[in-house]
């Protein structure tokens, strides 16, 4: 019996083995397949079709589900939908753009990024079509550029300004029995309102209203001057919701074809000269991308690195869609002590979060610059912590619509003793070596000296970073903290209070970081960091928390952004640098 189970634990163990190897085997096959299909050739007279579908971020998520297992990642590149427009521009073989958008998921900023490489690519000559059976605001201000905008016509057109919303959960703690014990800085400091109060501040109001109109009034003045509409009648239209469907939207001037999908193909079919019983060559962004060469075509050994900070900013290494203060330390330094890197831009996308995170990156940032230029690109969003590791670049560049500022910090530390005792039945007791040996601890309150030290500590985190901020800007402390206090501010506006210095684009940071590093255009590649890691790196690595979201979120749908808030809310430690809790601008 004994030389029976041998036998077959010497089976089972070389079954598993077998089984082991050939995952490895068949994996490596896969990866090999993906490369060599990877090549894909453009026909002639094509069109290249931007669909902009999926959430747009910095960079496509090599680590995403989508990326391992298809040639689709689960997210699109704001560098690539760029890289496209630019090539297309001077493609022989791509004759113009389809803008295929409906419910673009973006950013203000992103948006006007996009919207300037199409402008661009308009300078050749070469046609935009648009079309759209239903558009919100967002993805109309970029079809706004095309030729011809066709909309389905029984479709419908959002063009009814901007809006803001938060959600408060005062009343949810009451009802739970958590004392939400808050500690900050700034009156206009409203990350933490949504846990004490049902509704917006008069600070909170006032500086939304402010940022809100700043954004809605530069994109009004885009969108009239490409649809050649007044400014001031194009006001009237969004400001009193004059359109309400299709025919609306034609006759104010917004679009200029009531139509459906096929007949903006045969308009297009026409431009290409393609008769309309032939099929359009559409080339979609994915396809365009893989037949591209290396985009880099310098042979000069010069490099400059471009970081990318997009996330919530944690301590430690981090994960997907954070700015882990380790990984993202240890990016800068790489870029500071590479002597082929002469320059640096550092392209921020966050809301904040951890004040020592934040100053962990700030820290590097500023050693950066006492040898090298480092350059702040302002994507969507930079603000409170965002801002705190842009503010030591030698030049901070932002679009009109980033939202950035809050300059503030607040700390919450919830008490859960009413929960425990009034709704679950449960008491605790505790026994300490000296009297604030469980400081801090959320199952009792804090007496009011504990409150004074925390307090204490938030005053001196929000000295400190605006002093650094202050030394940053090259201006009085004094003068600084009079836009700080944690109040939000539009690019415009931060422009016009020196809190960042140039208004313009990636593209414009990118120019100035290679003038400063003294580098001519063809003399320089571009370094990209944090490095992604490859598909068998993921694999082994991490892919199980990327697959167990990419089901979380398609299983939850229209729900999935407040679990997100309660998955951010429970990660919180220490005090915070961070926006108002949700800022959804829409």
């Amino acid at each position: 019996m004994r030389q029976f189970l041998k036998y077959v634990l010497a089976t089972l163990t070389g079954l598993v083995l077998f089984g082991f190897v050939t995952f490895i085997i068949g994996l490596g096959m896969l990866v090999a397949a993906v490369s060599d299909d990877d090549s894909v050739t453009v026909a002639k007279d094509s069109v290249l079709e931007l669909k902009l579908d999926k959430p747009i971020d910095e960079r496509e998520s090599r680590e995403s589900l989508g990326a391992l297992f298809s040639s689709q990642a689960d997210n699109i590149g704001l560098d690539n939908i760029k890289a496209s427009i630019k090539r297309a521009k001077n493609d022989g073989d791509i004759k113009g753009i389809f803008l295929n958008v409906e419910l673009v998921q973006a950013g203000r900023a992103s948006l006007e990024e996009i919207r300037e490489a199409l402008l661009d690519f308009k300078k050749s000559g070469k046609f935009i079509v648009s079309y759209a059976d239903a558009q919100s605001e967002g993805s109309y201000y970029l079809a706004s550029v095309a030729n011809k905008i066709y909309l389905n016509p029984q479709g419908t057109l959002e063009f009814n300004g901007a809006s803001s919303e938060t959600m408060y959960y005062k009343n949810l703690f009451e009802k739970a029995g958590i004392d939400a014990q808050i500690f900050r800085v700034g009156s206009f400091k409203s990350a933490v309102e949504p846990f004490f109060r049902d509704s917006m501040s008069d600070s909170a109001r006032l500086q939304t209203s402010s940022f809100l109109n700043s954004l809605n009034d530069f994109m009004l003045a885009h969108v009239a001057k490409s649809r050649k509409i007044d400014p001031a009648r194009l006001k009237v239209i969004n400001d009193s919701t004059l359109v309400h469907n299709a025919e609306d939207a034609k006759r104010y001037g917004l679009v200029t074809n009531l139509g459906y999908y096929d007949q903006a193909l045969d308009y297009m079919k026409g431009k290409v000269g393609v008769a309309k019983d032939k099929k359009l060559s559409l080339v979609g962004l994915s396809d365009y991308t893989k037949s591209a060469d290396d985009d880099d075509e310098s042979s000069s050994d010069n490099r400059i690195a471009v970081i990318y900070a997009e996330g919530d900013i944690v301590t430690g290494k981090g994960g997907n869609g954070s700015i882990g203060s380790t990984r993202f330390a240890e990016a800068i330094r790489q870029a500071r002590l590479d002597d082929k890197v002469k320059a640096v831009v550092l392209r921020v996308n966050s809301p904040g979060g951890s004040s020592l995170a934040s100053d962990i990156i700030y820290r590097e940032v500023a050693l950066t610059k006492q040898v090298k230029p480092i350059i702040c690109s302002m994507s969507d969003v930079a603000a409170s912590g965002g801002y705190m590791i842009a503010m030591a670049c030698d030049t901070i560049v932002a679009q009109p619509s980033t939202i950035t500022g809050s300059i503030g910090v607040f700390g919450v530390l919830p008490n859960i003793e009413p929960l425990l005792r009034d709704k679950l039945g449960i008491t605790t007791d505790r026994v300490t070596t000296g009297k604030f040996s469980d400081f801090p601890t959320i199952t009792r309150p804090l007496s009011a000296y504990e409150k004074q030290q925390f307090q204490n500590e938030v005053n001196r985190i929000y000295a400190d970073f605006t002093t650094k901020a202050a030394q940053g800007r090259h201006m009085p402390v004094e003068r600084l903290r009079r836009f700080a206090s944690g109040r939000v501010w539009s690019g415009a506006e931060a422009k016009e209070r020196g809190l960042v210095d140039v208004l313009g684009s990636f593209d414009d940071a990118l120019r100035i970081a290679a003038r400063r590093a003294n580098l001519e255009p063809s003399d320089y590649k571009i370094q990209r960091l944090p490095r992604q890691k490859n598909m068998l790196e993921n694999v082994f690595s991490g892919i199980s928390e990327e697959a167990r979201m990419h089901f979380v979120r398609e299983e939850m749908g229209p729900l999935y952004p407040v679990y997100e808030q309660y998955k951010k809310l429970s990660t919180m430690t220490g005090v915070q640098a961070r926006l108002p809790f949700e800022l959804n601008v829409r």
